[in-house]
């Protein structure tokens, strides 16, 4: 008897959450707005973003050069400066003047300047030459390509120079290069060999796409359930409401069902179709993939409990997605972030999910090493989890008060 009650009980108990289960699911997929935005945005954003970065960097960024030297040393100075791949020697100008109005009008992203005095000064070594370089700050890329370039060609052209000093007193072959490079080095980047872009900017988007596809979809079915005052569900066949607990598995599961697929797609097959990096183990992915959606599909319900209105979502979802980003430390170093703005990211399902996912596809650590990560999301998972069953039975509570005040007074 003991045995067929516990049973009974189990039973009801799964029945009402996969009533829940079955009913969110039509509601997910009778609404064309929460489809276009759980499937439509879910699956074509990762393709759009990598087909917008699919160089993963900038080359051959256009450059002007004055050469008020005009001289054997400056010629094979701007050739090897032309021959990098960085930067491309598009224009020759004979003064300043024309070369920043160029600059200006964007039809070049950089300036060098080799002064009269440049050889000359060579020649005698007595002084220092200078080489003046301007780049254009509006992109930070545009920038990076024009100073590295010139900067590993004046290394080179430096290295060289001291080369043959040592030779015009009798000291070259072996001895000049252990005098020039005392300490010889080498620059590896490390989790990034293509210093690109992309590889950079791309996987914590993913991440992020996952994260406010689901936020913005079930803002979206919240807001219509208020409008439509069908918040909770009515569990067929016994008139009466879902409990707390079932309520939310059952909604919950629907989510995680639909974005189990969605999210494998984006974070697994997408940084391999666009040659992203993707060192982690796909068992290790999928289990990450876990905790995180968990986290975020109740950090959006939750969120969701206060809106009133379907269109309020858009709005929402406008102004949080650049919050979510820059608060995940991701862009920005970690370290330099305001206190306020680092609590805020310790609170977003998006943050954790973001450095976990790095840690793992880019950086080709385990599980077990991104503890720290899977951990919290599954602190926060449970935090919004229960945070959303107060707020449920809180609500509950007042209808039901409100009901029966109503019912006395008539």
């Amino acid at each position: 008897m003991d045995i067929r009650r516990l049973t009974d009980f189990f039973l009801t108990r799964l029945h009402d959450t996969w009533h829940v289960f079955v009913q969110e699911l039509w509601r997910i997929f009778r609404d064309s707005g929460v489809m276009l935005i759980f499937f439509a945005a879910g699956l074509a954003y990762p393709i759009i973003y990598n087909v917008i970065y699919i160089r993963n960097g900038i080359e051959n960024v256009e450059v002007a050069v004055v050469d008020m030297s005009a001289s054997p040393a400056s010629r094979e100075f701007i050739c090897r400066f032309d021959a990098t791949p960085e930067v491309a020697v598009t224009h020759a100008c004979a003064t300043m003047a024309e070369a920043e109005a160029l600059l200006k009008a964007q039809k070049v992203h950089g300036i060098l300047f080799i002064p009269a005095d440049y050889e000359s000064i060579l020649v005698t070594g007595l002084e220092t030459a200078h080489i003046s370089l301007y780049c254009d700050m509006s992109s930070f890329l545009y920038m990076k390509n024009v100073y590295t370039a010139a900067n590993m060609v004046m290394l080179d052209y430096i290295n060289n120079i001291q080369i043959d000093r040592y030779e015009a007193i009798n000291t070259g072959g072996e001895m000049a290069w252990a005098l020039v490079q005392a300490v010889p080095f080498k620059t590896v980047s490390l989790f990034n060999p293509t210093s690109g872009y992309g590889s950079f900017l791309v996987p914590p988007i993913l991440v992020l796409i996952v994260h406010q596809a689901l936020f913005f979809g079930i803002n979206m079915l919240q807001g219509t359930a208020r409008e439509e005052n069908t918040e909770v569900f009515s569990l067929s066949g016994r008139r009466r409401k879902a409990p707390v607990f079932r309520l939310l598995i059952g909604r919950g599961a629907a989510y995680f069902v639909i974005y189990m697929a969605v999210a494998s797609f984006g974070l697994i097959l997408i940084p391999i179709l666009f040659d992203l990096p993707h060192l982690a183990l796909v068992g290790d992915v999928l289990r990450f993939m876990v905790p995180f959606l968990l986290a975020a599909i109740y950090f959006s319900v939750f969120l969701a409990s206060f809106q009133k209105e379907r269109e309020t979502g858009m709005v929402t979802m406008l102004f949080s997605s650049l919050i979510f980003f820059f608060a995940s430390g991701v862009s920005w170093p970690w370290e330099s972030m305001n206190p306020f703005w680092k609590g805020l990211g310790y609170l977003l399902p998006s943050t954790w999910g973001m450095h976990g996912y790095i840690h793992l596809q880019t950086m080709g650590a385990t599980l077990e090493t991104t503890a720290r990560e899977y951990n919290m999301l599954w602190v926060l998972a449970a935090v919004y989890f229960l945070a959303c069953a107060v707020l449920y039975a809180y609500r509950a509570w007042r209808t039901d008060t409100t009901a029966r005040v109503n019912k006395a007074d008539n």
